[in-house]
């Protein structure tokens, strides 16, 4: 679901707390996008966070 392929950053769980300090669960899920990318000299689409985007830890296919 929303992980990313290149560092493998998913989804994190917690609970979220009201202003009455009600508790419930809950999820923060990473910012992934869908991506051509250069993988092994050929193109393939892979899952991958804004993080790696831009710190340049993919070579997107154009």
């Amino acid at each position: 679901m929303a992980k990313c392929d290149i560092c493998g950053k998913g989804v994190t769980f917690g609970i979220a707390v009201s202003h009455s300090h009600r508790r419930s669960n809950r999820s923060w899920k990473p910012n992934v996008k869908k991506v051509n990318a250069i993988v092994n000299g050929s193109k393939k689409k892979i899952n991958v966070c804004t993080r790696c985007l831009r710190s340049n830890k993919v070579e997107r296919a154009v």
